[in-house]
């Protein structure tokens, strides 16, 4: 058996610069970071050798690779001329359509355990760049390249997406202190409603070509130096201040990225003594993020007590081989 593992992550500001529509005609950048919730994928050899069997949210056992219904093991499996002798499930910790690019960290981990399976070393790039092709190239997602990135890689990074389609990701090394202050004064709650991205980013992409919401991702851009500087700078209050500033950008993007609920919740956290926040992933539901110092998270908690206070913590490594096996 073989057993990968492959975080989660939380992005902060210039979301939706890493869709091809933006980044080919101006620099895109993102400061996002890993967390300690992951997607587990195992495969091993299949008893019955010209067969495949696939358990996710659904359990398939096809006899030819076509059959199977589910599109990124179909073309995960495809690349690496699998056909039959294998099965392979995957396990969350967060349910998918939550804004936390569980998709691409589901796509990054099958294919590190399928080159794992063909005796096949893989770099962080090459993890990362080949979730993008599935996803983007093949299966024609609207999506752009962060996720992929974020969850090969890990850790907290500024990732850039050049004109011509090349990705740099540039790991930001702050103070000891710095990086358990930021993490401690980050509160995250499940507000529900999963759904998915596609519709959304479909809208943001179609947008993009609008010079005012063009100008207005540029902005976005402009922010992850500045919030980039922050944190080297150890000026954490005003961390929160640019998420803020963040969340009122995004909010022109496209319809559907908030609604009443959201900005409800929102409103409320501010009040009681977050300094900044947004919603994760391309809008609609999932997950509220706030920056909030801890000596007034007791009170942001009782004021936000219909909603449900996420634990988690950050992560450095990206994408793991943490199990090899006899065949």
């Amino acid at each position: 058996m073989i057993i990968t593992k492959t975080p989660f992550r939380i992005s902060f500001v210039g979301g939706g610069s890493d869709l091809e529509a933006f980044y080919s005609q101006s620099q895109g950048a993102v400061l996002s970071t890993s967390i300690n919730k992951y997607m587990y994928v195992s495969s091993h050899r299949f008893f019955e050798e010209d067969k495949i069997r696939t358990k996710y949210s659904q359990t398939e056992t096809v006899d030819h690779l076509n059959e199977l219904k589910h599109p990124i093991l179909k073309e995960c499996l495809r690349k690496f001329s699998i056909e039959g002798g294998i099965e392979i499930s995957s396990i969350a910790d967060i349910p998918s359509g939550t804004g936390m690019g569980s998709s691409s960290s589901f796509t990054v981990g099958v294919l590190h355990n399928l080159h794992a399976f063909k005796h096949q070393y893989a770099s962080k790039e090459k993890l990362a760049s080949g979730a993008c092709e599935i996803e983007i190239d093949l299966l024609k997602e609207p999506i752009g390249k962060q996720d992929q990135y974020a969850a090969a890689y890990g850790g907290l990074n500024v990732i850039e997406f050049n004109k011509d389609g090349s990705v740099n990701v540039q790991p930001l090394y702050i103070k000891d202190q710095v990086y358990q202050e930021l993490q401690d004064n980050l509160c995250l709650y499940y507000i529900g409603n999963q759904r998915s991205a596609s519709s959304i980013l479909s809208e943001q992409r179609k947008n993009t070509s609008q010079e005012e919401k063009f100008n207005t991702l540029r902005k976005m851009v402009d922010l992850v130096y500045e919030l980039r500087d922050v944190l080297m700078q150890e000026r954490l209050d005003d961390f929160g201040k640019l998420l803020h500033e963040n969340w009122m950008m995004k909010q022109r993007l496209a319809s559907g990225i908030s609604n009443p609920l959201i900005n409800e919740l929102y409103n409320t956290a501010m009040e009681n003594g977050a300094m900044g926040g947004k919603l994760l992933g391309a809008g609609g539901g999932g997950f509220m993020l706030f920056y909030c110092p801890g000596s007034k998270q007791k009170k942001l908690d009782e004021a936000l007590k219909k909603v449900k206070r996420f634990d988690f913590k950050f992560e450095k490594q990206g994408s793991q081989l943490i199990y090899y096996g006899h065949e």
